[in-house]
């Protein structure tokens, strides 16, 4: 009996194992057949229909669309979710530019309360002191800093914290770049002070970035604008040429704190100061006679690695983040694609990608002949992207084929175009859609008024991207494009709980996100339940 027991055990063994044998040795794409295909609206085992089919390095991938406007991609590791709320904090710190900008024009006086704030002064002193040890600055006590220190501990304590959270994305990129150029790691610190980690802040004067690079020294910098791409916008291009301006300057001063304040207001200034105040080549000597954004730059700089090195003293709390910067990846882009084609394809919140990747402006990646552009992801996207590239290219190029509206097209920013001027045009229209001043037109053209003519060309150098459209789009979308709102009786939207400006712009054709902040007064992206948004270029 326990014989045939244990023949009969054997057999069966035997034919599981076969079972289970069979079932590993189907191929990818046979197994995927089985899979349910996920939707917004919940699972649907629905087939749906092929867009493309490509083998790459012998293995059979595809790419499937479905009726939810979804995309289906087999990929060799699970897919890994987002920290919503670490991106919800990302995007919160875009409207932080500005306070911190006006922090640093409008530094708090001497006469601050000095009962504000628990800090004895014999306290800050020694740690000040224990801080210019370790550190190539001249970091000394004196009235001022205690009054900024204490102005950011009290005032900004809420700015302050939402920094300690930003920089963990942010700070090892930065420390690894100023590693690379011999600059100071505590210059990090200055990135707060330019532009409180917003990759795509923009000052009053037109300065951009993370690290605030002017038109003119950015390129010095081999920092590059188009239409398309901005890279004063990109965190490391950005960086490398901040470290490598910043090593400029030092090497002409010799002395980190002059290179901080020529980094603000430029070497002339700087120059102009130390001849005003006698030949003093100490910071605090010659601050009276630098600009007054200037005279609180270092300061704001010095208070702020004070708080981030005393952070824990003073009870700042910062969230802990599961994804800094080194746990993303990139990927050399090979054909021209969009920000909403890489969302579906490789499952990935668009809000996502334009934290991840800022310097494209529209959106957009371009295909440019002997230029490299980089696509950055999650690293456990990264692999979702390569392994599938030829077909999510022949998706991309499929869907870009179909659209009738065209692309804008690509404008370097040394680039020309000859405008004509039309009916209501004035200069500062002109001006204000290619992205440049009335005095540089004016310049272009050689002309000593303001005044224009119907039908006379104009020489111009645009920032901004310019549309191709054929005659028969003109028309169409002068009907249906800055005022399709009106048409259909809305003028007004009411931002609700999760709605972006994105997602506002998908729910109007013809507004776009450039049209909601000009008719708004919007910078930034951060849009608050219950505001009512105009959804045209109209007085109510």
């Amino acid at each position: 009996m326990n014989q045939l027991t244990n023949i009969f055990l054997f057999v069966f063994c035997l034919a599981v194992a076969n079972f289970y044998g069979q079932e590993q040795e189907r191929s990818p794409v046979e197994a995927s057949e089985e899979k349910m295909s996920v939707t917004d609206t919940g699972p649907s085992t629905e087939k749906v229909p092929a867009l493309d089919v490509r083998k790459l390095d012998g293995q059979l991938v595809e790419i499937k669309e479905t009726k939810a406007g979804t995309i289906e991609l087999a990929d060799l590791e699970e897919a890994y979710r987002y920290d919503s709320l670490w991106l919800h904090e990302l995007h919160k710190n875009a409207a932080l530019f500005t306070e911190m900008y006006d922090e640093v024009v409008n530094l708090p006086t001497e006469d601050t309360e000095k009962s504000a704030l628990d800090l004895p002064t014999d306290t800050l002193k020694a740690r000040l002191q224990r801080l210019n040890e370790k550190t190539p600055f001249n970091i000394a006590y004196n009235p001022s800093l205690e009054s900024v220190i204490k102005s950011f501990l009290t005032r900004k304590r809420g700015l302050m914290e939402r920094m300690l959270t930003a920089s963990q994305f942010y700070f090892p990129l930065f420390e690894q770049e100023l590693d690379n150029h011999g600059v100071p790691l505590e210059i990090k610190y200055l990135s707060i002070v330019e532009s409180a980690l917003n990759p795509r802040a923009k000052s009053r004067v037109g300065a951009t970035g993370l690290w605030q690079f002017m038109y003119g020294t950015g390129k010095m910098y081999g920092l590059d604008v188009s239409s398309y791409v901005d890279e004063r916008s990109d965190p490391i291009a950005s960086t490398t040429a901040a470290c490598k301006y910043l090593a400029k300057l030092y090497d002409i001063f010799e002395d980190w704190d002059l290179a901080l304040a020529a980094y603000n207001s430029g070497p002339g200034n700087v120059n102009k100061a130390i001849r005003r105040s006698g030949g003093y080549r100490n910071y605090w000597n010659i601050r009276p006679f630098l600009p007054r954004e200037t005279a609180g730059y270092v300061p704001a700089f010095l208070a702020t690695m004070y708080i981030f090195e005393y952070a824990e003293e003073h009870g700042l709390k910062r969230v802990n983040v599961e994804r800094p910067y080194f746990e993303t990846d990139t990927v050399h882009v090979k054909n021209l694609i969009t920000f909403e084609q890489i969302s579906k394809v490789v499952d990935i919140d668009m809000e996502e990608l334009e934290m991840l990747n800022p310097a494209y402006k529209l959106k957009i990646i371009p295909k440019i002949e002997g230029k490299t552009y980089a696509l950055r992801l999650p690293k456990s996207k990264i692999g979702k992207f390569v392994n599938n590239e030829a077909a999510i290219y022949a998706y991309a190029k499929k869907q870009l084929d179909s659209l009738e509206k065209p692309l804008p097209q690509l404008v370097q920013a040394n680039s020309k175009i000859r405008y004509r001027v039309r009916s209501g045009d004035y200069l500062g229209k002109i001006a204000q859609r290619y992205g440049v001043g009335i005095s540089q037109i004016k310049r272009w053209n050689g002309l000593r008024s303001n005044n224009l003519r119907v039908g006379q060309r104009l020489t111009i150098y645009p920032r901004k991207p310019v549309v191709a459209q054929s005659p028969k789009v003109q028309k169409r979308t002068s009907k249906t494009g800055a005022s399709a709102a009106v048409a259909s009786n809305a003028k007004v939207h009411t931002v609700q709980e999760g709605d972006s400006l994105w997602t506002i712009s998908r729910k109007y054709p013809g507004v776009s996100i450039e049209n909601l902040r000009e008719w708004n007064g919007i910078s930034g992206n951060n849009l608050k339940p219950g505001t009512k948004l105009k959804l045209c270029d109209c007085s109510s």
